[in-house]
Formats: structure tokens, sequence, C-alpha cells
């Protein structure tokens, strides 16, 4: 499969979890810090933090681009939000592992329409498309 590129951007870091990543443009800057859960002080951002906010924005945006292209998908409310949740843990294997967890509020959609809404973004999310089959992704309509 072939990807026309629309846009990119790219980001550089450096210290790993206890440094420092921005995008080359300057736009985004964060500082990092390991979770105390995995034996940090729990001082700045962490990868998994913005993969969370990466994804809750990607699918929502992907939940309106599926509404605008397909009529008979119900219109995406203002208040809509999508919480992801991103864990961290060991593989069985070796390494370490994610998982996924996306809690999607659609007020005052019917869950028939809000479900197959959700259905449609999934297939087109690039962050869905990247983890399908690679990470568990459990996804949940409010």
């Amino acid at each position: 499969m072939t990807t026309k590129i629309l846009y990119s951007t790219t980001a550089r870091a450096n210290g790993g979890r206890d440094g420092k990543a921005e995008t080359i443009d300057g736009a985004f800057a964060v500082t990092l810090g390991t979770p105390k859960e995995l034996g940090g002080n729990g001082q700045g951002n962490n990868p998994e933090q913005l993969f969370a906010s990466g994804y809750a924005a990607c699918f929502l945006g992907a939940m309106k681009f599926a509404a605008a292209q397909n009529a008979s998908l119900p219109r995406v409310p203002a208040d809509t939000t999508v919480e992801a949740t991103v864990g961290i843990g060991p593989r069985s294997d070796k390494g370490f592992g994610l998982a996924v967890k996306l809690v999607i509020a659609l007020p005052g959609i019917d869950r028939a329409d809000a479900e197959a809404l959700v259905a449609e973004a999934d297939t087109i999310c690039p962050y869905s498309h990247a983890t399908r089959g690679n990470i568990d992704v459990a996804i949940t309509v409010a």
C-alpha cells in the first residue's frame, strides 16, 4: 500500500524519557519525564500521554470526516469527546507493549447511529489503522 503524503512533520527527541522533544519547525516542544510507575519522578510529560492525546484528537477528526462523507451517518455534536487511555507494560516475549482504551461520548446521538459512526471512524483513523493487529485497542461508545 502506498500512501500519498499530504502533510508531514518532523520531531526530534533527546534524553529519552527524561529529556525533551520538539518539532523541527518550533511549533511544539515538550519536556519529557518518566512516570513514577516506571521509576521516574513523574515530572514532565511522557510518550504515552502524547500518544493518547494524538489518538483521541485524530479519532474525533476521523468521526467528523466520516460524517461529512456519508449522509447516513449522524453529524458530530460540538460536545463530543474521545477519551484515550494508553497503558504500557512488559510483554511476555521481551520489552514493553501498549494497550489502548477509547471511550467515545456522542451526546444526543442514538446508540446505533453512534456505533455506526464510530465503526466507520475506526476504519478511517490512521492511528486505528497503525495499531490494528499490533496492540490491543478497546473501543466503547459511552
